[in-house]
């Protein structure tokens, strides 16, 4: 018998932490829980004590209520020493909301990797007040429920700006194969993909700490998706292959902090696991599409129930990734369908 997830994995910390209240994960590293305005209600963001003062990584969302959050928190467990540095894991809204608010506020730079900070920049400054034609097209493409697509068709989209603070001008790059020093040890860059291109996480070389952001999670999988930006993209190879880099560095004593959940440890269990995960939703999606199919038709074989509106887009972009992913590896084809223009998906036979 195979040993069950729990028997794999240590949880260290069976509660998050509340308000203003860190847990202190290790010697000087703090663990905050900020909410969010979504189904996943939650970001964890870390500061770790410096001479200088704190650097953070991550923000969480540049949000009225997670400014009021920080407030807190410089003011209390900070003690009102300055933040000098935001280390940002990725460009998602949650991860780099406030970081420019922290530079401008707090004067704290700003280090990510390159990809991170031209995407979260260029997604700041591009604001719409209806869908692009191409986001509409992929809406289609996809197969989006009919009542859904009229409701976002109608509506004003949204905007990375209405939930992340300016992105200033200036940043510092980190990149695969660097070293930072945090909390006064020597921390090597290893980068990700998949969920975030080019996403940043940090191994600590003197003790088993690892910032992994949302590259590995407990309890749930990154969200793996595909976006009208590029709708032929194949990010499901991009995050297994990360996973197989980042299993040469995965050890079974290292505390992961991760950007949801709870922190863990059985790194290179987890990493397995999130795997075989995706490995069982492929299988299961060859079986749905043994008869042509949109990919908004397979969210019952992917998910296993209804998908409410809150969470659509991502469920959609997911089915998409996968079914790219079949098609990329010669297991799935598609067909432009006459009524719609919806691509509908069917197994390739071997």
């Amino acid at each position: 018998m195979n040993p069950s997830a729990s028997e794999q994995l240590s949880f260290p910390f069976q509660q998050p932490p509340s308000g203003a209240d860190p847990i202190e994960m290790a010697d000087g590293i703090l663990w905050f829980r900020l909410p969010l305005p979504l189904k996943l209600d939650h970001v964890n963001v870390y500061a770790v004590r410096e001479e200088e003062g704190w650097s953070l990584v991550d923000t969480g969302m540049g949000t009225r209520t997670t400014r009021e959050a920080w407030k807190s928190i410089l003011g209390g467990p900070l003690a009102g020493a300055p933040v000098w540095r935001v280390i940002v894991t990725h460009h998602h809204p949650d991860h780099i909301g406030l970081a420019g608010w922290f530079r401008q506020e707090h004067g704290a730079e700003i280090w990510t990797t390159r990809t991170a900070w031209l995407t979260a920049r260029m997604l700041t400054l591009d604001v719409q007040d209806a869908p692009a034609p191409e986001v509409l097209k992929f809406y289609r493409s996809a197969g989006m429920d009919q009542d859904e697509y009229e409701a976002r068709a109608s509506a004003r989209p949204f905007n990375f700006v209405d939930c992340v603070h300016a992105i200033p001008l200036g940043f510092t790059r980190i990149k695969e194969g660097d070293s930072v020093t945090l909390g006064g040890m020597e921390w090597d860059v290893r980068t990700g993909g998949g969920h975030a291109p080019e996403h940043a996480t940090l191994w600590c070389r003197s003790a088993p700490l690892v910032f992994a952001g949302d590259q590995v999670l407990a309890g749930i999988s990154p969200n793996i998706g595909v976006y009208a930006t590029e709708p032929d993209a194949d990010p499901l190879k991009d995050w297994l292959e990360a996973c197989a880099r980042l299993e040469s560095h995965a050890k079974d004593d290292q505390l992961v902090m991760s950007g949801h959940k709870l922190p863990f440890r059985g790194l290179p269990f987890r990493l397995a696991q999130l795997q075989a995960n995706h490995a069982s939703a492929l299988e299961k999606l060859v079986e749905a599409i043994a008869e042509p199919r949109t990919a908004a038709e397979c969210f019952r074989s992917l998910y296993g129930r209804k998908i409410g509106t809150g969470e659509y887009g991502l469920a959609l972009g997911e089915a998409v990734a996968h079914l790219n992913h079949l098609r990329a590896v010669g297991r799935a084809e598609r067909r432009r369908s006459t009524e719609g223009g919806a691509w509908r998906w069917e197994a390739v036979h071997r």
